[in-house]
């Protein structure tokens, strides 16, 4: 029935996520969710909504919950935009600030929902190849752009970027927006967020799914320059007044609140990171340096795919990305102890069946 499509539709190749199976007894590594609940708060708060809240609209401005994301982060509120979860939040920045005459500019390894998002929206871009160590160098980014986006940690390697080479970045790209997706920054990295009120040109987007577990509810931010932050909020009332529903809403808010809770759980995540770390480097494995929930992997003796294949065999799944330049590695999600302790145990008989 393509005949009935709008000529856009011919022209996508749409993102693929990561497996979501319908099977019990799965080691679900592969798609960078919490090994952990969330806070009891956030339970709380969600069993908190009466039929009454549910009869009635939701705040279409999110007022409280980005009151206590502008407060967390020493900001004002009307530099803080809220919507359903991050990838939504970037997609509304591709069409309000990065859509331009010059091309916009994101890594050749990276996210890769970027190149979609960027045919939807007819953005013109161009990737600029990582370094051999695939740290990203801002001097390779031209002055003159139509906008620039870099996940930091960079995903799928998880490598992370210092303050100094985003203000590096920030400086030779001040004419235009540059936009620091920081999905997995809790994990051991540093916001670029306190550069705000310094850079003008900066939008830092955020999400509440991986360290704070709420990958299920959806719920994503930006943080910025208010007429950033307008931009954002006219082509977003442009398309969906509402984009967090009032439970939503009230479960991010509890999220935000508890901070000892979240802290503790990323202190887990690191921890545990460190330990998996530690016993794939003792089976011959390298891994890239990781400032997020995941780690990039290969083994110089076995290929990424057929390990990727045996461990999904065993009921394991991890994620393996097809693409150049990073064919022969594995993108794992650290989970619990009892999860990294079976992907191990996993690993080495196949390691020695090979």
């Amino acid at each position: 029935m393509s005949r009935y499509w709008s000529d856009v539709v011919n022209t996508l190749t749409p993102y693929v996520p990561g497996e979501q199976p319908q099977r019990d007894k799965l080691v679900k590594l592969n798609t960078n969710e919490s090994p952990y609940p969330p806070s009891p708060r956030v339970l709380e708060a969600i069993s908190a909504v009466n039929a009454d809240a549910l009869r009635l609209y939701p705040d279409p401005e999110s007022v409280e919950l980005r009151q206590a994301i502008a407060t967390r982060f020493s900001l004002q509120t009307e530099q803080v935009f809220v919507g359903n979860g991050s990838d939504e939040v970037i997609a509304l920045a591709f069409m309000a600030l990065l859509k331009h005459s010059l091309p916009l500019y994101f890594p050749d390894i990276s996210y890769s929902f970027y190149p979609v998002w960027s045919a939807m929206f007819d953005v013109a871009y161009n990737v600029v190849p990582v370094e051999e160590d695939f740290s990203i160098d801002p001097a390779a980014y031209p002055t003159k752009n139509g906008g620039i986006i870099i996940p930091n940690p960079n995903a799928p390697t998880g490598m992370l970027m210092s303050l100094d080479s985003i203000r590096a970045l920030l400086r030779r790209s001040a004419e235009s927006v540059v936009v620091i997706d920081e999905a997995y920054i809790d994990f051991g990295g540093e916001s670029s967020a306190p550069l705000i009120d310094e850079y003008d040109n900066l939008l830092v987007v955020q999400t509440l799914s991986k360290s704070r577990a709420l990958a299920g509810m959806r719920i994503g931010f930006a943080m910025g320059n208010k007429v950033l932050i307008e931009a954002l909020g006219r082509v977003k009332n442009s398309f969906n007044s509402y984009p967090l529903d009032i439970v939503a809403q009230r479960a991010g808010l509890a999220s935000i609140g508890d901070e000892d809770y979240f802290r503790s759980i990323c202190d887990r995540v690191i921890s545990t990171r460190t330990r998996l770390c530690a016993a794939m480097e003792t089976l011959g494995f390298n891994i890239l340096p990781s400032g997020a929930n995941f780690i990039l992997a290969s083994h110089s003796e076995y290929s990424a795919r057929g390990l990727f294949s045996g461990l999904r065999e065993q009921g394991i799944l991890i994620r393996y990305f097809d693409k150049p330049r990073i064919d022969n590695y594995l993108r794992i999600t650290v989970g619990t102890d009892e999860d990294n302790d079976a992907l191990l145990v996993a690993l080495r008989g196949l390691l020695v069946d090979h």
